[in-house]
């Protein structure tokens, strides 16, 4: 499941009969595209690989990691990995503890990428338990690769930003405040939150 260039284009048009300050600015914004990640570990793994590097290391990285294990990303063969081996593929030790993490919790059957909680908070929390893995980054995975359709990202600066100006206020709101102006946008806070990126892109300060 994924959220479509229509699903979000209803879900906006739907918000934004009863929001006049989204309204205007989807007007003068457009539509954001949708953005698609195949669900499941392999997704994860490579949130994992592209924390706080480039788009180009971590691609680096990822090639070097297919290589030695796999393009599965086998949890099987991540665990029986050394330190050396893992670090020869470009993974500092934190990031080693981070997929050795992420491939115990799986092979354990504590997380089933098939069938997450049906409920996002639940969902979150469970997805949280890998470490490294944020809220944010929880978030995020169930956004793209799940496509759920009320995840809200409160904690990140772009939505933040936006959310400020969409509403017209005196500075970025803070997350706690972000996240309850976005309670006004349920069921389609993902979408809103699509949509606080684009026009944080398109519309620059």
């Amino acid at each position: 499941m994924s959220l479509t260039s229509d699903d979000i284009t209803q879900a906006l048009n739907s918000l934004s009969e009863h929001d006049e300050r989204l309204a205007t600015a989807l007007a003068s914004a457009g539509y954001p595209e949708p953005r698609i990640q195949k669900p499941g570990y392999r997704t994860m793994m490579k949130t994992i690989v592209g924390q706080q590097v480039s788009i180009a290391a971590a691609n680096s990285i990822w090639n070097k990691l297919e290589a030695h294990v796999g393009p599965d990303c086998d949890p099987a063969v991540i665990l029986a990995s050394d330190a050396a081996q893992l670090r020869a593929c470009g993974l500092s030790a934190q990031k080693q503890s981070y997929a050795h993490s992420l491939a115990e919790l799986v092979i354990n059957g504590i997380i089933d990428f098939a069938n997450l909680p049906a409920d996002d908070e639940e969902a979150i929390a469970l997805l949280t338990q890998i470490r490294g893995i944020g809220r944010w980054s929880a978030e995020i995975y169930l956004m793209f690769a799940e496509g759920r359709p009320n995840i809200w990202p409160a904690g990140d600066l772009a939505v933040q930003e936006s959310v400020g100006r969409i509403f017209a206020l005196p500075e970025r709101p803070k997350e706690k405040l972000t996240r309850s102006l976005g309670e006004q946008w349920r069921p389609h806070r993902s979408s809103a939150a699509l949509f606080c990126w684009h026009y944080r892109h398109v519309t620059p300060l």
